[in-house]
C-alpha cells in the first residue's frame, strides 16, 4: 500500500517546524491517511559521507542500514512532504546528506547515454515546506535560487520527482503570530 512519507529536518522539537508536522498529520489522521514519518535528527541520521560511503558509492550501494531502511520507505511512497528551515540560504546539512547518502544510482536515479533518469517516478505529488527568516521573493531572488532552482528543479526534479509544490514561512523568527497562525492554515488547507 502506497503512503505519506514525511521527511522532517528540524533538531528542536519545539520550533515552528514541529508545529508544521504537527498540522499535516492531525489532518492526515483525520482522513484516515496512511503515512509515515522520517525524522531525520530523531533517527540520529549520520548525513556524512564516510570513506566506506564512498567506497560502495559509485556502485549505488550503501552498508548504511538507516539508508536501506529509508530507501524501502520510499519504494512504498506516493506522496513526499519534505518539512525543513532554511539556514544560510540553503537546505540544512543533515538534509543534505539525506540526499547524498540516499538518493543512490540504481535507486533513485540511472545513468543514460543523455544524462540521468530519474527513478522515483511513482510518487505522483511532492510538497516542500520551509521555514526562514527571509521573504519567499527574496529567497528567488538569490543567484541559483538555492530552494526552488537548485533543490526542487535540479534535485528532486532529477530523482523523478513531479507535482512539486513549496511553501515558505516568512519571518518564522521575528513575525507576528498571526503570521504562523495563517501560515498553519494554509498547510491544513492543501492537505
Amino acid at each position: 500500500m502506497m503512503k505519506t512519507t514525511i521527511v522532517f529536518a528540524h533538531p528542536w522539537h519545539g520550533s515552528f517546524n514541529k508545529a508544521i508536522l504537527e498540522t499535516i498529520t492531525k489532518k492526515l489522521d483525520a482522513s484516515s491517511n496512511n503515512y509515515q514519518i522520517i525524522d531525520l535528527n530523531k533517527d540520529s541520521f549520520n548525513p556524512v559521507l564516510e570513506e566506506k560511503d564512498l567506497a560502495q558509492y559509485s556502485k549505488g550501494k550503501t552498508t548504511d542500514r538507516l539508508v536501506l531502511s529509508y530507501q524501502e520507505t520510499l519504494k512504498d511512497t506516493s506522496e513526499l512532504i519534505f518539512i525543513f528551515p532554511v539556514w544560510w540560504y540553503d537546505i540544512p546539512a543533515i538534509l543534505k546528506g539525506f540526499i547524498d547518502k540516499v538518493m543512490l544510482k540504481n535507486f533513485s536515479y540511472v545513468e543514460t547515454k543523455y544524462g540521468l533518469k530519474g527513478m522515483l517516478t511513482h510518487i505522483n505529488k511532492t510538497t516542500v515546506i520551509t521555514t526562514s527568516e527571509y521573504p519567499t521573493w527574496y529567497l528567488k531572488f538569490l543567484s541559483g535560487n538555492p530552494i526552488k532552482g537548485i533543490f526542487i528543479n535540479k534535485t528532486l526534479k532529477g530523482v523523478g520527482l513531479k507535482n512539486i509544490k513549496w511553501l515558505n514561512s516568512e519571518y518564522t523568527t521575528t513575525g507576528k503570530i498571526e503570521r504562523r497562525k495563517k501560515f498553519l492554515q494554509k498547510v491544513e488547507s492543501i492537505f
